[in-house]
């Protein structure tokens, strides 16, 4: 079934979440603009999805290219993903580079995307939803500053959804804040980290996460909201589908 947004943008498209969210808009006739840094990775992601994605390699922080991406293809919906591995190491054992990394990358290019939504501005209707992170709520002692650059998310998007009321600009802001799963490659290293920390074989700690929360339930889950008018300002993602934050 077709979706209210012809043209989509996707941050850290071309893995994880953001390959598996530009595959389920594809799928419903939705032309996704795929960023991410790696462009090997782009090119498989365009020959497997067709004409219906278009990669951009480029660094999604950029705010040359948030602005002509926006200018250039109208999106109605923006999905802001992108992000990097964080260093997996106890306080002590990082350095102000390694803590801070997730904040360069991860908040620096919510924040440049939200910044052009509200200026260029997006159309009325539009949606931005922003990937935070479960450890935003519960902490993550183990990747640096990761948890509160996620946490900052939080802030921003409800910044940018107060502003668009203000404005009178009918732009909708969600945050998603997915659980741990192993699922991905950010969340694998997590994990090995995590299991190590506990002093646990990964499997066993894998099992304690289960039912393990897959790309595929979190793209639905981004679907979802994008396309519920009514639907809150933020929650949480587990296997089980999306929990309200209140």
């Amino acid at each position: 079934m077709p979706l209210p947004f012809p043209t989509a943008v996707v941050t850290g498209a071309s893995r994880g979440f953001g390959r598996a969210l530009s595959a389920a808009l594809v799928a419903t006739g939705t032309n996704v603009i795929g960023i991410a840094r790696d462009k090997s990775e782009l090119r498989a992601v365009r020959d497997e999805l067709g004409e219906g994605f278009t990669s951009f390699a480029a660094d999604a922080t950029d705010e040359a290219l948030t602005q002509g991406v926006i200018r250039e293809h109208r999106p109605s919906l923006l999905v802001l993903n992108a992000g990097v591995t964080p260093h997996m190491a106890p306080l002590h054992e990082q350095t102000w580079e390694t803590f801070s990394r997730n904040w360069h990358v991860d908040t620096r290019h919510v924040f440049t995307w939200m910044r052009a939504a509200l200026l260029e501005p997006l159309a009325p209707g539009s949606v931005v939803v922003a990937m935070s992170s479960g450890a935003a709520l519960a902490g993550s002692p183990l990747s640096g500053g990761y948890a509160s650059a996620k946490a900052a998310i939080r802030y921003i998007s409800g910044y940018a959804a107060d502003e668009s009321k203000r404005a009178g600009l009918d732009i909708r802001f969600v945050t998603l804040l997915p659980q741990l799963t192993p699922a991905t490659g950010l969340g694998s290293v997590g994990v090995e980290g995590y299991a190590a920390r506990q002093g646990v074989d990964r499997e066993a700690f894998v099992e304690g996460l289960q039912p393990i929360l897959t790309p595929d339930q979190v793209a639905k889950a981004v679907i979802d909201v994008a396309t519920d008018a009514a639907s809150s300002l933020e929650y949480r993602v587990s296997s089980a589908g999306l929990h309200p934050i209140s």
